[in-house]
């Protein structure tokens, strides 16, 4: 009796542990829900709305920062700092998750004009997420571009 309980048990052990797994694709679809649900908090200078569309074939998702600024010479040079210090912020706030980016996910990013044409983007994968994680423990501007209201 015990050995058929200790059986059944570990089945649905067993069981319970493959549906709690997700493969990466699932982690795609599942944060691109979670982005797009709290993207009316995201606010940051310039910032009027943000998007993410999620490739599951190429392990990519797209994330669009559409800004209130025109796009001109003077906008286009400094959208590239600015974009730099909203992805900081971003993975500060895991809107950019490490575990996915160590699975292989790219995030491309593009801060775009009040007219959707891009102003600046960036193509977030291991090396650039370091590289932003190290500049974001430095100064820490970035909590003053980007933040989350609860």
């Amino acid at each position: 009796m015990i050995r058929k309980i200790t059986q059944i048990s570990f089945a649905i052990i067993i069981v319970l542990l493959l549906i709690s797994c997700k493969n990466t694709k699932q982690k795609i679809q599942e944060h691109v829900n979670v982005y797009n649900g709290s993207a009316e908090f995201f606010t940051g200078k310039n910032i009027v709305w943000t998007t993410a569309k999620g490739y599951l074939d190429d392990s990519k998702i797209e994330i669009r920062i559409v800004t209130d600024l025109e796009q001109n010479e003077a906008n286009k040079s400094v959208s590239d700092r600015e974009l730099s210090a909203v992805l900081a912020g971003m993975i500060k706030n895991d809107k950019i998750p490490k575990e996915l980016v160590d699975e292989g996910v790219v995030f491309d990013v593009y801060y775009l004009a009040d007219n959707s044409t891009i102003l600046a983007q960036k193509l977030v994968g291991k090396q650039e997420l370091a590289e932003l994680s190290k500049d974001n423990l430095g100064g820490g501007t970035a909590d003053e571009k980007v933040t989350a209201k609860p």
